[in-house]
């Protein structure tokens, strides 16, 4: 019998162990070599901690604050906003603040002022100890004061006050007081330069010049906010900007878009982010939009720009601007391609609408009767090609005859002719100005007449008198008061 048949055969777990064994030692090695992936990946760091982490770094690299957020105050900050409880975000913006008068002090024996001023800029905006950001501070202005010619200073002080140029003396005053901080002839000085401001801007807002003034009364106020003439000025501008303000909103609602825009792009330089300007803009924006839309209707393109361009002007940007803008220029186009279409069609039918028109002026058909007048005519004509020369021609013509016949109805006091002539010419020319004194003109013609009736007892004319006087001017001097007669005359009668 074979010996080795009468052993018992090795366990299995025996035969493996050395295999276990081995493979043990290799997964503790990948454990140690891969922990902090492995820990990521199985623990992942919440945002707050990473902030905090990224903070510490930039903290140790010395990038205490940066505008693209990679700074150190940047990082606990944003982790503070996360959790306003977590201490380590807190201690981390201390760490930054104390960071900051360190870099202060380094920048101090080097001589760089400017870094230093922005450090310690820093630490103060991280409420760091008072005391010891004093004791920085105090630091710099003593080396600051030892690097600088304060003689040279005074002098360049002294030059620019002697050519009454405040707006160089006082950058120069606010670096002389930087360094010297109590310096009587300095403080008298700044004084005398503010005093100076603060009449120019009295001066100003006299010439009505708003902007300037406000551009002075700011300068005055960025140098020292305490000045004690400083309220008078800013109430004489608040003032002088309200009364602008109901000039221009008055202006608006009489139609006159142009003095508005004029008076709001005052208001803008003056005081640009007052609401009720801001606001004023938008309402006048709005009706000048309006007004073009109206005259590109009527194919008056260059006018329709010209309001555009006053549109423009308060807001450059404006999206709505931008296309009304080039919806006036497709509309052009159009209008173009429309008469080049037609052009030999219009010109025939345009010939014969020309000399009715004028046979409708021989008539002393302004307005009436429909579709046979000079204006309806006119209206035809400039419909068929608005730019033609003998069409624009056509309309001056009209023009200048309806003025000319309102002054003939006013001198035979043939108001009702005038009144025709005077509808006729505001037709052609809505924008005349001498339409505002000839329609106040013929409104107290109408008014006498009315007076005139009235005292004849025909209350039906006298009616009729005042209905076309308000028509005319509501404003009309004694119209209320010939109202209450009329009606006190009719109760009477019943």
């Amino acid at each position: 019998m074979n010996p080795r048949s009468t052993q018992s055969p090795r366990p299995a777990a025996s035969r493996a162990w050395p295999w276990a064994a081995a493979g043990g030692v290799v997964l503790a090695a990948v454990l140690v070599a891969f922990r902090a992936p492995l820990a990521a990946w199985l623990w992942p760091a919440s945002p707050i901690d990473r902030l905090l982490a990224e903070g510490a770094q930039a903290l140790a690299e010395g990038r205490l604050d940066r505008s693209d957020g990679s700074g150190a105050r940047q990082k606990f900050e944003a982790a503070l906003a996360l959790d306003g409880d977590r201490a380590q975000a807190r201690e981390g913006l201390a760490a930054v603040g104390q960071a900051a008068l360190e870099q202060a002090a380094a920048a101090i024996e080097r001589r760089q002022w400017e870094r230093a001023h922005t450090a310690l800029a820093l630490a103060e905006s991280l409420q760091v100890p008072r005391a010891e950001l004093d004791r920085v501070r105090a630091r710099l202005r003593q080396a600051e004061a030892a690097a600088t010619d304060l003689d040279q200073l005074r002098l360049q002080v002294e030059l620019a006050m002697a050519a009454d140029d405040p707006d160089v003396a006082l950058p120069l005053l606010a670096r002389w007081l930087a360094l010297v901080p109590e310096d009587t002839a300095a403080l008298e000085a700044r004084e005398d330069a503010l005093g100076i401001l603060l009449q120019r801007a009295g001066q100003a807002l006299q010439g009505k010049d708003l902007a300037m003034a406000a551009h002075w009364i700011a300068l005055a106020r960025r140098y020292d906010p305490g000045h004690v003439d400083l309220p008078r000025a800013q109430a004489e501008l608040a003032q002088a900007v309200a009364t602008l303000v109901t000039h221009a909103g008055r202006a608006l609602d009489q139609g006159r878009l142009l003095d508005a825009a004029a008076d709001v792009q005052v208001l803008r330089q003056a005081v640009p982010g007052e609401r009720e300007v801001v606001d004023l803009g938008l309402r006048t924006q709005q009706a000048l939009l309006a007004r073009a839309a109206a005259l590109a209707a009527d194919y008056e393109f260059d006018a329709a720009a010209q309001v555009l361009e006053r549109a423009r002007l308060l807001d450059p940007n404006a999206p709505a601007v931008q296309q009304a803008l080039a919806a006036l220029e497709e509309d052009r186009q159009d209008r173009r391609r429309a008469l080049t279409r037609t052009g030999r069609a219009a010109t025939a039918q345009l010939e014969p609408l020309l000399r009715e028109l004028d046979l409708a002026l021989e008539r002393g058909d302004w307005i009436t009767p429909p579709g046979a007048s000079a204006y309806d005519r006119l209206r035809a004509a400039q419909g068929l090609a608005a730019d033609d020369p003998r069409v624009r021609a056509a309309a001056a013509r009209l023009h200048a005859q309806a003025a000319v016949c309102v002054e003939q109805g006013l001198l035979g006091n043939r108001l009702r002719k005038a009144q025709e002539c005077l509808e006729a010419w505001q037709a052609v020319a809505p924008r005349d100005p001498q339409l505002r004194p000839v329609r106040a003109r013929l409104a107290q013609r109408w008014a006498a007449l009315a007076e005139e009736k009235l005292r004849a007892g025909d209350l039906e004319a006298t009616a009729r008198a005042l209905a076309a006087t308000r028509g005319l001017d509501p404003a009309t001097a004694g119209l209320d008061d010939l109202e209450q007669r009329l009606a006190r005359a009719r109760a009477a009668g019943r």
